[in-house]
């Protein structure tokens, strides 16, 4: 739904953006326990309309079904569009979660004095206005407004038509809420509905400070190479687990089976395995036990294969190292070498999570610190990568640009800075004319 009532002539997304831009200067006046009281507000409302989400996301679904069957929909977006109580329960303690966490407009980061009676603060505050487009997954609603309203940022919500029902009744919670606060602009959480919504939206430079996009590498593409708006991706994950020679195998199973199984449709499941060549014969028949077990279909390379001869092992072609299956299918790669892992991960990955099971202190060095992405692990399933897990609440995304923000982004990712500078009649031309002398001296932040 729009934020205009129904009936009511169809709100150009401009204006919507200008109407969200001026709530957005509103926002960044409010206290920090005004901002908590508002998300504690909504996880109450979403904890109580539980039985209004699930009916409205029973919708959704149930429609979704003729896409998925059609092939207008992946199985992965679909897993990713249902909506449990489980899923209800961890929006309310996220937003609780979000609520908690100190309030991140308004740090000062440095101090410096410049000379006598000039001050320079360097100080945190909102971006603005943030859209985020996002595809199937209803809990983004909570998880993205939460963090844009405590960090005083607007935003606008533009969600995949097969989540059309749940995206409405969770933000209308939000809209509900603000009702009980005064001078609160509803406008700062504002739903798009259209795919025209998109095209007008990469148009609003002015208006909006940065689009994120989430979805598949197509989509995130499209959209960055479309915008006029800066776009932060949330990028594909195409994640891989390295098996080391010096591996506990005990504890790679059960990471790599965590990694692949506990969640396949997320962008942090791993989508290849490397396994060095000394435990492949030993390693191999385990761990394609487990993972057949979980029901994991296995594309393997030829070393792969000739290991694994008596189980059902697809043939892994090119292609198969460069995509993100979303899906319960693993790519398995028999490798020489760390070095052979880190030139397969340095062609293949996309900067994402990558991870090493070792017992090797020193191999673990060499991984953590060569391999280029935004999280790098060390007997750890790639899984962890994720804004909740991090202790960031939620996350608006994870980011695989080395620009701004990177891996999963918070609040402090939604915040920028600027310099205040108070003097007393202090100009430029009693420097220049060297009546004065500027002498920066660091003080501590908070001065």
């Amino acid at each position: 739904m729009s934020n205009a009532p129904a009936g009511a002539v169809k709100v150009s997304v401009r204006e919507q953006a200008r109407a969200a831009r001026a709530a957005a200067r509103k926002l960044a006046l409010l206290s920090n326990d005004a901002r908590n009281a508002v998300l504690l507000d909504v996880s109450k409302r979403t904890e109580q309309n539980a039985a209004r989400i699930l009916a409205a996301n029973g919708e959704d679904c149930k429609a979704a079904e003729e896409l998925v069957r059609s092939g207008k929909l992946s199985e992965a977006a679909f897993a990713r569009l249902r909506v449990t109580e489980k899923t209800i329960r961890e929006m309310v303690h996220r937003l609780e979660e979000v609520a908690r966490l100190e309030d991140p407009i308004g740090k000062r980061l440095a101090t410096t004095e410049l000379d006598e009676g000039l001050i320079l603060y360097k100080e945190s505050c909102p971006l603005g206005v943030v859209a985020v487009v996002f595809e199937s997954r209803p809990d983004v609603v909570p998880q993205v407004a939460a963090l844009a309203f405590k960090s005083g940022n607007a935003v606008l919500l533009k969600g995949g038509a097969e989540a059309a029902k749940t995206n409405e009744v969770l933000v209308g919670l939000w809209h509900e809420a603000f009702l009980r606060f005064p001078n609160m602009p509803a406008v700062a959480v504002t739903l798009l509905q259209s795919r025209a919504d998109v095209m007008e939206l990469l148009e609003l430079k002015r208006e909006v400070d940065l689009i994120v996009p989430r979805g598949g590498r197509e989509f995130v593409e499209y959209i960055s190479a479309n915008s006029k708006v800066p776009v932060l991706g949330h990028g594909e994950g195409i994640c891989h687990v390295y098996v080391d020679r010096a591996a506990d195998l005990s504890m790679a199973n059960v990471i790599v089976v965590d990694a692949k199984t506990q969640y396949p449709a997320a962008c942090n499941s791993v989508e290849t395995l490397l396994v060095h060549q000394d435990v492949a014969a030993k390693f191999l028949p385990q761990i394609a036990a487990s993972l057949t077990a979980k029901g994991v279909e296995l594309r393997g390379c030829e070393r792969t294969r000739a290991i694994l001869r008596e189980a059902n092992v697809k043939n892994a072609m090119a292609e198969d190292w460069a995509t993100e299956y979303s899906d319960l299918i693993l790519s398995i790669r028999v490798v020489d070498s760390l070095d052979a892992a880190l030139e397969h991960i340095a062609e293949y990955g996309s900067l994402h999570t990558e991870a090493i099971v070792t017992r090797d202190a020193a191999a673990a060095q060499r991984f953590l610190s060569e391999v280029d992405a935004a999280g790098v692990y060390h007997n750890v399933s790639t899984r962890f990568a994720d804004g909740y897990r991090y202790g960031l609440g939620s996350e608006v995304g994870i980011s695989n640009s080395k620009l701004h923000a990177r891996g999963p982004m918070g609040m402090e990712g939604l915040t920028t800075y600027k310099y205040k500078l108070v003097g007393d009649g202090h100009v430029v031309a009693m420097y220049e004319r060297g009546d004065k002398i500027l002498k920066p001296r660091k003080l501590l932040p908070g001065f």
